[in-house]
């Protein structure tokens, strides 16, 4: 009997990696992809060329998981950069049109490569605050985050039960609440398809090349950001997420990997691919299975998933044209919000006194205003004024005028 109890056990852990890499690849294309697909909108694409990005991001890093988690044995996975298609959809339509957008997320692409080349990138993206680069990235989500209330206001019928069932099930089981509102979601557009004019669009998948073309506003105002924010918010949280349980990423291969698929992918309407931040830690952790060595396989689960998932992406973007974007977008703010909370949280409770905290402050409302200045989106004017406001107390504070004197008594 004990035998037995023991075999079954041990298939259980067997197929553990299998279920886990599944599910955490559901769970993070149903959170994000509606960001995905407004980002690359509001850059200029059209709906053929949003899906078509979103399409080869999902090949390319299902594509990037597979070869990264086989070759090192860890259960690496890699992601899209989801601040990035919050800072292109706070950045909008560039000079140059989506050509040029495209052109900055090959720049982009090429500064992850090279990052992985030479240490001194890296070191230059490290080099910029925390607090300020997790302000930049809440000013720019606070836009999608307000879609659920805006959308509840404007079509509420279809919105209320999305929002109560993720109400429902974020208390009772946090991790599936995305995925159920999604499913409510689904349900809701399929109501709305019987009842009106159908279903209209492609079903097959459909890739649609762009050639790249580049301007100065691209170049600054997305591929400058975009670039940071992939850097800051994904590839070196993942890799320190990773080395938590254990895991050393080798730093060269990832962002080479993540580097070279994310310019294939842009071609084709593709943003950023990089590594996974958060969703990391499932695959990477004893939820995965007990023994370490054996956790690859949810990567190598998670990658083939993400593989099929590229395969019905078009047909689920027809599926959902149906509803107002609106409906769509209220998953995709619920799916924000937890990044959200952290990048405030990460940007206000720095313990650089006034200093930190008005910079912050600063960046934050700059990159939440949405103002384009010479063409130029917020995100990087957010990063201009969050350095100048730290780098204004730092020259006070290091000014004669600034310091004590001598005897400790304050100088007139």
């Amino acid at each position: 009997m004990l035998r037995v109890e023991l075999r079954q056990e041990l298939r259980e852990q067997r197929g553990q990696p299998v279920v886990t890499g599944i599910a955490i690849a559901f769970i993070g294309y149903t959170s994000t992809f509606g960001v995905v697909l407004v980002g690359l909108r509001a850059t200029g694409a059209s709906p053929a060329e949003a899906t078509s990005g979103l399409v080869a991001l999902c090949a390319f890093l299902g594509l990037g998981s597979l070869w990264l988690s086989r070759r090192t044995r860890m259960p690496i996975t890699l992601a899209w950069s989801t601040p990035g298609a919050a800072v292109l959809a706070s950045a909008g339509q560039v000079a140059g049109g989506w050509p040029a957008a495209v052109g900055g997320f090959a720049v982009a692409s090429v500064l992850v490569a090279l990052t992985g080349l030479w240490p001194r990138l890296g070191s230059l993206v490290s080099a910029i605050p925390a607090t300020i680069a997790q302000a930049m990235l809440a000013g720019v989500l606070v836009e999608l985050c307000l879609v659920p209330v805006k959308a509840l206001a404007s079509h509420p019928w279809q919105v209320a039960p999305i929002l109560l069932t993720w109400l429902i099930v974020v208390v009772t089981a946090p991790r599936w609440a995305i995925l159920a509102a999604f499913g409510v979601t689904v349900i809701v557009v399929g109501v709305l398809a019987a009842t009106g004019d159908g279903l209209h669009g492609p079903w097959l998948p459909q890739l649609v090349w762009t050639t790249p073309g580049l301007t100065w506003a691209a170049l600054i105002g997305i591929a400058l950001p975009l670039y940071v924010v992939t850097m800051a918010a994904q590839n070196v949280p993942g890799v320190a997420i990773m080395s938590s349980f254990g895991y050393q990423v080798p730093w060269r291969a990832a962002m080479g990997v993540t580097g070279l698929g994310s310019l294939l992918a842009a071609p084709l309407g593709g943003h950023a691919v990089n590594l996974a931040a958060i969703s990391a830690a499932l695959p990477a952790s004893p939820e995965s299975h007990p023994d370490p060595a054996r956790r690859w396989k949810a990567s190598q689960a998670f990658g083939i998933t993400y593989l099929g998932i590229a395969a019905g992406t078009t047909a689920l973007t027809s599926f959902l044209a149906v509803a107002p974007v609106e409906v769509v977008g209220t998953v995709a703010g619920l799916g924000l919000l937890g990044t959200l909370t952290y990048s405030l949280t990460a940007a206000l409770s720095g313990t650089g006194g006034p200093a930190e905290s008005t910079a912050a402050t600063v960046t934050f409302l700059v990159a939440a205003s949405g103002t384009t200045l010479a063409g130029v989106s917020s995100a990087f004017w957010a990063l201009v004024a969050g350095l100048a406001v730290r780098l204004a107390f730092r020259a006070r504070a290091a000014s004669p005028e600034s310091a004590p004197a001598q005897d400790g008594s304050a100088k007139p």
